[in-house]
């Protein structure tokens, strides 16, 4: 596809445009179900903990943690409560913002340990160079928690890429598949929505950038969903976006 000249901003998902969902799903979300028992009942206490956990509790209509649970923290019980209530979120792969952030902070700890490496397509660090070299602002929208999109641009098998990116949204921007959550990302960029390209695997995301006046492209990477009747323009790599 062909970039018109005045696309100032190129707006990225990640799962399935920038990384192949198969590493989403078979390494990071594994990972954080098998390490969250653990990272719980060793930082039960500490402040970020507990903000995230507050947080689930206003997702599911509670005032705080404890309005939510049932078993008063710091104990087993809480904790074991908290798992199980992680595990089913994540069984309907749940958009929601606390739920997010506590996978941000598993896996933080999983990237600083090494034990971690985000996994991206070969075309993807060529292109962020290129378009930052030509002077687009490329930026992230992703469901998954800002803390954990700086984490896994920076721990890459390809190097730091986080140096091509100047922003990074998630859902407390807003749902990815609402046309208000781009006028904000618009808004908060200063830009024209028509200088702004969004890329993204999943067409009823690209209908709402559209219709907030977005330019849209939709990736067929390797493994991705059939999309029987795409009615976005075609990425198969970012090598076919041609700045002009």
């Amino acid at each position: 596809m062909h970039m018109d000249v005045k696309t100032k901003l190129i707006l990225l998902d990640v799962e399935g445009t920038v990384s192949p969902l198969t590493f989403v799903h078979d390494v990071l979300f594994p990972f954080a179900r098998q390490h969250v028992a653990e990272f719980l009942s060793i930082n039960a206490d500490a402040a970020p903990i507990q903000n995230v956990l507050d947080q689930m509790a206003r997702d599911e209509g509670k005032d705080d943690f404890t309005k939510w649970c049932p078993y008063q923290p710091p104990s087993a019980q809480a904790t074991k409560w908290v798992v199980n209530e992680v595990n089913r979120l994540m069984d309907i792969d749940a958009k929601k913002p606390g739920l997010k952030a506590l996978q941000g902070l598993v896996w933080e700890q999983g990237f600083h340990s090494g034990t971690l490496q985000s996994v991206v397509f070969p075309d993807v660090p060529a292109a962020l160079a290129t378009w930052t070299s030509a002077g687009r602002q490329v930026r992230i929208y992703s469901s998954g928690s800002v803390q954990a999109q700086k984490l896994f641009f920076t721990h890459t098998d390809a190097g730091d890429l986080s140096i091509y990116l100047s922003g990074y949204y998630d859902t407390t921007t807003g749902p990815k598949r609402e046309s208000k959550s781009y006028s904000a990302i618009a808004l908060n960029v200063n830009l024209p929505p028509g200088e702004i390209l969004f890329l993204s695997d999943v067409p009823e995301e690209l209908d709402a950038a559209r219709t907030a006046g977005f330019a849209t492209g939709l990736t067929l990477r390797p493994g991705n969903r059939a999309v029987p009747h795409p009615t976005h323009p075609i990425v198969n790599t970012f090598d076919e976006i041609e700045l002009r």
